[in-house]
């Protein structure tokens, strides 16, 4: 009898200890998680801006001193340059400027806009508000000249890759920065040879791509409204 009045006891002890346990784990776990003021919202976005998380561990653009930078040098474009490093080097090598101007690197703070060429900005007469930002970036061939109304006329930089890009040299704005976005090798051989006035040789098969197409095509795995690849 004596035994069992023990072991009811213990038992006792042991569910009020385990009870005890649980309710101060619980009200630590509150108090770490729910009264502690959050640094987000509850889409997770930060409340207030800490400019420690916005540090550049990276130059923007690639300068001579790519070389350091070893994560970046570890994977294929575009996420990063593996294999490109020669083509780089000779393309800083005779490149004027590749960095922001001094005016605009100088800023704490930049305000910047990019503005695409989907045709949404027709007609809103936006411009005047475009051109108040320091930094204005277009992409790819985003017309300016007879749109300026609607999409401003100032550029600072205007980012595109050889397919995407302009053609002709006159349609590119004179205070602006050419930036490449490179996707793949053959982007990198483009800039070289523009670069250096050489023959700019395609980076696409044309033929090989429609006889692709019409193989698709075929499969009906897509279906042609062009009458005729």
């Amino acid at each position: 009898m004596g035994l069992l009045v023990f072991v009811r006891n213990l038992l006792l002890a042991l569910c009020l200890f385990l009870v005890l346990g649980f309710l101060y784990y619980s009200a630590w776990k509150l108090h770490f998680f729910q009264w502690e003021d959050s640094k987000y919202d509850r889409l997770g976005f930060l409340l207030k801006l800490d400019s420690k998380l916005f540090s550049k561990p990276a130059p923007m653009f690639l300068d001579d001193s790519f070389r350091k930078w070893a994560r970046i040098r570890e994977f294929v474009p575009p996420f990063g340059i593996k294999g490109q490093d020669n083509l780089i080097k000779a393309i800083l090598s005779v490149t004027k400027q590749y960095r922001l101007t001094p005016a605009l690197d100088s800023l704490s703070c930049r305000r910047c806009i990019i503005v695409g060429n989907g045709g949404v900005l027709a007609n809103k007469s936006l411009g005047s508000r475009i051109d108040d930002y320091d930094i204005v970036v277009r992409l790819n061939s985003a017309p300016v000249k007879g749109f300026e109304k609607d999409v401003g006329s100032k550029t600072t930089l205007r980012i595109t890759y050889p397919e995407g890009a302009m053609q002709r040299p006159e349609q590119y704005e004179r205070d602006s920065l050419f930036v490449l976005a490179g996707f793949k090798w053959q982007d990198f051989k483009w800039l070289k040879y523009i670069v250096y006035k050489e023959r700019v040789s395609w980076t696409h098969n044309i033929q090989r791509e429609k006889e692709f197409l019409r193989k698709l095509v075929k499969a009906r795995v897509i279906t042609d409204l062009t009458s005729g690849i």
